[in-house]
C-alpha cells in the first residue's frame, strides 16, 4: 500500500480512495506461493495428477483460457481484464425488459435517469452497458482473477453459485439459451464428471500457502454440497450442439 495513502479519519470518502482501498484489497488475493506455481516452477510433486490434467483442460477443451486468459501458458492473472456476458441472471434478474427500459432512457438523453436506475433499481444487472451505452455491452461484467479462488465463494458477479462444482456445471452445459448478449464463446463443453472433477481441482491448487487451512476447510464444504446438490448440472445440455440465440431486442423508438 502506499505511503501517501491513509486510509483513517483524516482522509474523507472519495473516488480516489475508494480506486486505492479496492486495490489494496485486491492485491491481497494475489499470491504466487501456491501448490500450481510451485509445479508451474519445476517441482513435479508440487501437485497431483487430477491438477495436472485440469491444467491441460483449462488451456483445451474446457476453454477457460478463452476469458482467464493465459496467452502462452502465462499464469500472472488468470484474467483477460475484459468484460463478457456469461448468460448468469438473465432469466431471474429479467434482463431484456430492463434493457429496453435504459435505451428508452437513453433515447431521450437523460443519462442521469440511467445511473439513478443503476444504484436504486435492478437496472445494476445491465452491467458494462450502464458505464459505455452499447448494446453489446449488456450484463456484461469484468473477468475475474482465479487465484485463491477457492475461498472466494459465493461466485459470478451475483453470487448465485455456491461452489466450484456449480460454475463449472454453468460452463459445462453453455447457459444463457436465452440470452441475447451472451458471449459467442459461451458454449456446451461436454466435460465428464471426472473432467470437472479436474478442473476443480485446478482451480483449488491456485490457493495461497497461507489460505491453506481455511482453503482445506472450503474444498470439504463445498464437496459435500457438490454431492448432494448441483442445481446446475445438465448432462444431457452439456454433450448437445450450441442452440441458437435469439437477436437482441428491436431498439426502435
Amino acid at each position: 500500500m502506499s505511503s501517501s495513502f491513509r486510509p483513517h479519519s483524516a482522509n474523507p470518502p472519495n473516488s480516489l480512495n475508494l480506486v486505492r482501498a479496492i486495490a489494496a484489497y485486491e492485491r491481497t488475493l494475489i499470491s504466487f506461493d501456491s501448490p500450481f506455481d510451485r509445479f508451474i516452477a519445476g517441482d513435479p510433486n508440487a501437485v497431483d495428477a487430477s491438477t495436472k490434467r485440469g491444467w491441460e483442460l483449462f488451456h483445451s477443451k474446457a476453454h477457460c483460457s478463452r476469458c482467464h486468459a493465459s496467452v502462452n501458458r502465462d499464469v500472472t492473472y488468470f484474467t483477460d481484464f475484459d468484460f463478457h456476458n456469461i448468460g448468469i441472471g438473465i432469466l431471474r434478474h429479467n434482463v431484456v425488459p430492463l434493457a429496453q427500459q435504459a435505451e428508452r432512457l437513453i433515447a431521450k438523453n437523460d443519462h442521469p435517469a440511467v445511473d439513478r436506475a443503476a444504484i436504486q433499481s435492478d437496472l445494476s444487472v445491465l452491467g458494462r452497458f450502464l458505464v459505455t451505452r452499447k448494446d453489446g455491452d449488456t450484463a456484461s461484467f469484468k473477468t475475474p482473477g482465479l487465484r485463491n479462488v477457492l475461498i472466494t465463494a459465493p461466485y459470478f458477479h451475483d453470487g448465485s453459485q455456491e461452489t466450484l462444482w456449480d460454475v463449472s456445471d454453468h460452463y459445462n452445459k453453455g447457459d444463457g439459451l436465452k440470452d441475447p448478449w451472451l458471449d459467442e464463446d459461451i458454449e456446451p463443453l461436454a466435460l465428464t464428471e471426472d473432467e470437472i472433477d479436474d478442473l476443480v481441482a485446478f482451480m483449488v491448487s491456485l490457493t495461497s500457502a497461507e489460505y491453506k487451512e481455511i482453503g482445506e476447510k472450503e474444498l470439504a464444504r463445498q464437496r459435500g454440497l457438490s454431492r448432494i446438490s448441483r442445481p446446475q448440472r445438465d448432462t444431457a445440455r452439456a454433450f448437445a450442439p450450441k442452440q441458437p440465440q435469439p437477436k437482441p431486442p428491436c431498439q426502435c423508438p
